[in-house]
Formats: C-alpha cells, structure tokens, sequence
C-alpha cells in the first residue's frame, strides 16, 4: 500500500566522536535490548476495526490509554460505523466522551470524521496516509497509528514519549515530530517502524520516565549517552518501575 516513507535530510544528535554508522550500529543495539524487554508491547487501545481504532486514537489526545478504553465500548456499540457518527446526536456523543477531556471538540471531530468517510470514502476508512490527513481530527500521528496497527503499513508514531526518548538516546536532536519520525526512520529498517514505536513508548511509560527516569535499572544502561539522568543505584531505580499495562 503505497504511502510517503522519511526520507528527508536530518541532523541527529550523537555522543561526541560518534560516527554516523557507530548511531546506527548503537541505535540498532538498543531495539534489540527493547525487543528483549517487551516480546508483547502492542497498541494498548482497544478495538478491532479501523474505525474504532481511529476513533480510540482521536479520543486518546491528552487521555489516557486506560480511560478511552473505559469509555469505547458502549461507544462503538452505540456507533457502529461512520453513518453513525455522521448523524450523531452532540448532546448524546458529548456525554459519552466527557471523562476523556476536550469532549465537545473530540464530539466535533467524530462527527466531521463521519461525515467525511461518508461522503468521500463509502463510509470506509482509508488505508493510506494522503487521505487520512484530510479528515477531521486526524493528523500524521494519528495516521501512522493507524496505518501500523490497522493496516499494516510500516510507520512510526512520534508520540511525547517516542519524541523525549529518542532525543534522551542520542538518536536525534529535532524537535518538530516529521522531522523526528524522518530522523530515527532512516536508522532502522521500515519493517521495524510499527514496533519500535510501541517499544519505545513501553520504555518510556515503564522505565524512562520524564521527571526521573529509572537508569539503574534499565535494559538500555550501556548504551544511553543520557545514563545519570535518573538514579543509577539499582534498587533505588528498581522502586520507579511501573511494569503493568496501561491498557
């Protein structure tokens, strides 16, 4: 399924005297270690259509994984599909989303969302990038999100734990989420995209926090130009962990 792959100039950020092919090599070292630690990281939002993913995702902006996954049940039955949506009632949908926050611009958004996959799509979700920016609601995150966990479609999901993490590992100093998603794009192979995104994210809900980031006990010491940032004695750092789903 054809879509746009990163790859557009980018700077990266590295230790110093670190060449580029020592980044990948290192960068490389460090999803292996990720992919030892979370054999079973997956998308913890519940669905099991697109539509319902892309729904979920949408509701997931500044909420967490665990309440969306609170409140779509009785919303993918009460809104089966996009028609649905389309011709949602907004006092009815308002209530329904209220606990996941902004719910009058998330109602706006799934309604216009609806409304579009109706009238441009035949009520389905598309399966590629150019066209799900253009819906309501739905920008590259989302997308790509979608695209991974839906579709199929390689791509990686610059999220603020992805960003803060990557920037923490020495893999890129940008700043500006395309340029970020470019950046660690061109150090893996696109089949690993999906799940380095959600490995990553694991990481940084589990072990590398913002505040204080459990370094003496995590997985990826060795490599990590940022190791120092949090306690470096293990069973300080042990007490930090948050090993549990956030599903």
């Amino acid at each position: 399924m054809p879509r746009d792959t990163p790859d557009a100039p980018v700077r990266s950020s590295t230790p110093p005297g670190e060449s580029r092919l020592a980044l990948v090599r290192r960068a490389r070292k460090m999803y292996r270690a990720l992919v030892d630690l979370y054999p079973d990281a997956h998308c913890e939002l519940n669905f099991t259509t697109p539509l319902e993913l892309l729904v979920a995702t949408i509701l997931s902006a500044q909420c967490t994984d665990k309440r969306v996954n609170l409140v779509t049940p009785a919303l993918f039955a009460r809104y089966p599909d996009a028609e649905a949506y389309a011709s949602a009632g907004r006092e009815e949908l308002e209530e329904m989303i209220r606990s996941t926050g902004f719910f009058r611009a998330k109602a706006n958004s799934l309604i216009g969302l609806g409304q579009a996959l109706c009238e441009r799509h035949g009520g389905e979700v598309p399966g590629n990038l150019a066209d799900l920016v253009k819906l309501p609601g739905v920008g590259r995150k989302t997308a790509n999100v979608l695209l991974g966990n839906a579709f199929g479609v390689p791509g990686i999901t610059v999220d603020t734990h992805f960003g803060r993490l990557v920037r923490r590992f020495g893999w890129t100093d940008e700043q500006d989420p395309v340029k970020v998603e470019h950046a660690i794009g061109a150090l893996f192979p696109a089949k690993d995209w999906t799940m380095l995104s959600h490995r990553v994210v694991w990481h940084g809900r589990r072990v590398c926090h913002a505040r204080r980031p459990a370094c003496g006990a995590c997985g990826l010491a060795r490599w990590c130009p940022s190791f120092g940032e949090g306690p470096t004695d293990e069973a300080t750092a042990a007490k930090l962990l948050r090993m549990r789903s956030f599903a």
